[in-house]
């Protein structure tokens, strides 16, 4: 599955652009409160291959899982509710004869239902043996998910189209009839070169793509670390009979210049207001109907939290209620449901995104990708599967307490008929802020990654919505390959209001670099603030950037390597009590957190919610 640093750096690098940068008026309010009937649930396994054993040596004949931690990958969705798909890493393959090409990453079709295929077992290889073009990249079978086609006879696998009979797209890969021989896996193109191939600067020609509903539409993003930028687009599938290829056409960048898509928005002179529009940070995927982007942005200060974007309108709203970090999602194909793996409840982020009630201000300042960066410990992610309405945002966490040293993996998917969820769980190492140790696996062969389905029985079957028509004309701009992407700006220097939707005010002093480009600092000053009635903020928070050798920090506050200082003095009242405080030096960290997941701190910051204290981890943890 995806290394840890890239992965995170990802999402904290998207987080950063969209923070310093870029999001007319939402059509949607957030969240609201109301309660979430818990529909019960029913934790199982599903079956995979064996492990290979500890000599290396696989002798079973339809291949051995590696035991190594991430080994089982990322299922994916399938059109019948008995099946899911998934990637994963074969190994001890012999060198030759039958065995010999269940080896390395690959991707397989499972039963979710108790039955078999026809060699008696629950799963099928469907890439195993398949003749591959040099277009396609066998690092990306095991994520991102593999996600079959409304027909039934294609699924999206790595960076291609897999299908198979005598004459094209004859047969379901789950159909005896479909084998190796018979199989072929078409490339996706665009900008003249295989989807995620890299330049020479090893920038991928996109990457993180994800199918929409309608079979028909792509999301995926470009990141590049030289500029700290990652960008998201969105295109539809179109076959070249010609070159015998897929080309992603009608695309759009997801990134629009104009106020009215920023998430801060000036009004009337010197007042602010908060902006749900264009919310899309990294892209996670699209709703249950096609008709918009997942997304992961700030709903509340030093939180990330999943949001729904408009493609055609960019009007966005929040799925969940400080989740404290949440990227792996998936909606339920019947539009009611989003699983959401969360780091809400681990208690890693508490210290710094725990405290209710105070808006994303800082985030213009670039915290996002910070918060980002220190959400896991190495091969610990701190992900639980939290099952959310969509309509109200609340959410449960399907297996709290139930085995706190496995950790839940991207992505989760639903069954078709959205009666149950499927996700990967890995080994967790370490506990927040034990040392960074690993416990013993008690599953079989030890292997480090299981795959786990949550059955709803009091969810009946029901129907996938249907897929909306989506236009090639969408919020944001056309893609020109030949014309860079601009960033937008964000709010200018100077001294704003901005009014609780309840009571209070915000007042909020923003320093920009010299040429308007890039915030510095965020400083605000809160008077009996709320949006909600329920909570009441009160006191000051800055967040600036800073240089800092000993954390390694690109001198020069203007660069985006600078590190970042957070001056902590909050009072919660109202529904809830508590204090978010920095000692007297501020809590500082620097790049490493963005780019490494490396959690290394100067000064201390500690949140206190209804008499309950959470402190940071310590440095290296």
């Amino acid at each position: 599955m995806r290394s840890t640093l890239v992965r995170g750096a990802a999402a904290a690098v998207l987080a950063l652009a969209a923070a310093l940068a870029g999001p007319p008026t939402s059509m949607a309010a957030a969240a609201d409160a109301s309660s979430t009937t818990r529909p019960r649930v029913d934790m199982q396994q599903l079956p995979v291959p064996p492990t290979v054993p500890q000599d290396g040596v696989c002798t079973h004949p339809t291949g051995c899982v590696s035991a190594d931690w991430s080994g089982i990958g990322t299922p994916g969705p399938a059109r019948d509710p008995k099946y899911v798909f998934l990637g994963i890493t074969y190994s001890g393959a012999p060198d030759s004869g039958p065995a010999s090409v269940y080896r390395g990453n690959q991707v397989l079709v499972v039963r979710t239902d108790g039955g078999a295929f026809p060699n008696g077992e629950a799963w099928k290889c469907v890439t195993c043996g398949v003749s591959l073009g040099p277009d396609i990249d066998t690092s990306q079978l095991v994520y991102p998910p593999a996600n079959e086609l409304p027909d039934r006879k294609r699924v999206l696998v790595s960076n291609g189209i897999l299908e198979c009979g005598p004459d094209g797209a004859t047969y379901a890969v789950t159909d005896p009839r479909c084998t190796p021989a018979n199989t072929r896996i078409t490339p996706i193109y665009w900008n003249g070169k295989p989807l995620f191939e890299p330049d020479s600067s090893g920038i991928n020609n996109g990457r993180e793509w994800r199918l929409s509903p309608d079979g028909v539409h792509l999301v995926w993003d470009v990141l590049d670390f030289r500029a700290l930028m990652e960008i998201p687009y969105v295109g539809r599938l179109s076959y070249d009979k010609e070159n015998r290829r897929y080309e992603l056409t009608g695309t759009s960048v997801l990134v629009n210049l104009s106020p009215a898509y920023q998430p801060l928005v000036v009004e009337g002179g010197n007042q602010l207001r908060l902006n749900h529009a264009g919310m899309i940070g990294e892209p996670r995927g699209f709703t249950s109907d096609g008709s918009g982007i997942l997304g992961i942005q700030s709903l509340n200060s030093d939180s990330m939290d999943a949001w729904a974007t408009d493609l055609a309108t960019g009007a966005s709203r929040p799925l969940t209620q400080q989740a404290h970090y949440t990227d792996p999602m998936a909606m339920s194909p019947d539009g009611k449901w989003l699983l959401a793996d969360e780091v809400n409840g681990s208690g890693r982020l508490d210290f710094i995104s725990g405290m209710p009630g105070v808006p994303p201000l800082t985030a213009a300042a670039g915290t996002a990708p910070y918060i980002s960066g220190i959400r896991n410990n190495g091969n610990r992610r701190f992900f639980s599967p939290w099952l959310v309405d969509a309509k109200t945002g609340r959410g449960f966490q399907l297996n709290a307490g139930s085995d706190p040293n496995w950790n839940a993996a991207a992505d989760p998917v639903w069954l078709a008929d959205s009666t149950a969820v499927v996700y990967t769980e890995n080994l967790a190492c370490g506990a927040n802020p034990a040392p960074h140790r690993c416990a013993d696996s008690t599953e079989p062969g030890g292997r480090n990654s299981r795959l786990m389905i949550a059955r709803f029985p009091d969810l009946k079957p029901s129907a996938p919505v249907t897929p909306a028509p989506v236009s090639d004309k969408t919020w944001g701009q056309p893609y020109d390959p030949s014309t860079p992407v601009q960033q937008p700006k964000p709010v200018p220097t100077g001294t704003y209001t901005l009014r609780g939707k309840v009571q209070g005010t915000a007042t909020v002093q923003i320093t920009n670099n010299s040429s308007g480009t890039q915030a510095l600092g965020i400083a605000v000053s809160y008077s009996n603030y709320s949006d909600d009635g329920t909570n009441i903020i009160n006191g000051t928070e800055k967040v600036e950037h800073v240089s800092n050798t000993a954390l390694g920090c690109t001198p020069g506050t203007a660069s985006a390597l600078a590190c970042v200082t957070w001056t902590e003095d909050l009072t919660l009242s109202g529904r809830h009590t508590g204090t978010k405080r920095t000692g007297p030096d501020g809590f500082t960290l620097g790049p490493a957190a963005m780019l490494k997941n490396e959690f290394q701190a100067i000064g201390t910051l500690t949140t206190t919610i209804d008499g309950t204290t959470y402190s940071q981890p310590a440095n290296g943890i």
